[in-house]
């Protein structure tokens, strides 16, 4: 079932198609066309290919980030107890969203998402499929105004029980004074024995691929605040919370345990045995083709850790 103000919310998506700005990329649209979805626009997959013309490889950033999310929230459901989850800068649903991986450990796993931006709006219903032991909720709101964020959120949390805190790729939109602002609000009203995940995007690991990423992205209108290892560390230790094993790694160091890509259209040997199709696609649509486990510390650019507090 579904349940709070997240729910009223969808039905007044409609009016956010107006929001919709198809003349400029859009991070999320960007971040769907790499996980092979379908609510972009040609300018998003026109800054999705001149992101992967400057790193080929750099998709391994988007699924690695995307499979990190899915082994911390296992490994926070099904080894820690964690029941409830704040996932904020959400992001367009696709699979293996924050409910899906909770509910199939623990059905009874309660999701707030809370996005600012009208193209996730517009497609929240399909964050609201909880199963019927469960509860999703969608808030429209800012990181920037944490405050509003906890206030929408309050119906459906319960702040007295342990929250993991989710700010998977968002942080890196945000600029210092307020993304380190943001982050101490929110982790003051978790209670003790709750959790954050965090993953950014970095030039720390490989500047050089990175640092071409970063310019096609900004050259398409997109901006990123590159933050180094120490500077992400802040979020956590800046709030008193507690590091758990391996700390802050690239995302694919990160407990990996080696699961294939779910979004994936097969290995690249199926692929291989007719040459005629794969020659007809674009560079966007051969990476479905591609494995996620086929990766090395140099295609990485996301930094991932959890933390807990006391």
């Amino acid at each position: 079932m579904t349940d709070g103000t997240g729910a009223q919310q969808t039905d007044r998506a409609a009016s956010n198609v107006a929001r919709i700005d198809t003349s400029r990329p859009n991070s999320a649209r960007v971040y769907d066309v790499f996980l092979g979805g379908r609510d972009n626009y040609p300018v998003d997959r026109a800054a999705a290919r001149a992101a992967l013309e400057a790193n080929p490889r750099g998709y391994l950033n988007v699924w690695h980030n995307r499979d990190f999310v899915r082994r911390a929230v296992s490994h926070l459901v099904g080894d820690m107890g964690i029941r409830q989850f704040l996932d904020i800068g959400t992001g367009l649903p696709t699979a293996e969203n924050v409910h899906q991986i909770a509910q199939r450990i623990a059905p009874e796993s309660r999701v707030v998402y809370t996005d600012n931006d009208p193209v996730v709006l517009t497609h929240a219903r399909a964050l609201l499929t909880s199963g019927p032991d469960g509860v999703t909720d969608y808030l429209d709101a800012d990181l920037r105004d944490p405050d509003a964020i906890l206030r929408l959120a309050a119906p459906t949390l319960d702040f007295g029980k342990p929250i993991a805190l989710v700010l998977a790729a968002i942080l890196h939109f945000v600029e210092d004074e307020a993304a380190y602002g943001a982050v101490a609000r929110l982790a003051r009203a978790l209670p003790s024995g709750s959790y954050l995940i965090v993953s950014h995007l970095t030039t720390d690991l490989n500047p050089e691929s990175g640092s071409r990423a970063a310019k096609a992205y900004t050259d398409s209108g997109l901006t990123f605040v590159l933050r180094s290892k120490d500077a992400v560390q802040r979020f956590f230790t800046d709030n008193g919370l507690e590091l758990i094993d391996p700390g802050i790694v690239p995302v694919h160091h990160w407990r990996p345990d080696h699961r294939p890509w779910p979004l994936g259209a097969g290995g690249a040997e199926d692929a291989d045995e007719d040459m005629d199709v794969l020659d007809h696609m674009d560079d966007i649509e051969k990476i479905r083709f591609r494995d996620i486990n086929d990766v090395t510390d140099a295609d990485i650019n996301v930094y991932g850790g959890v933390a807990h507090k006391p």
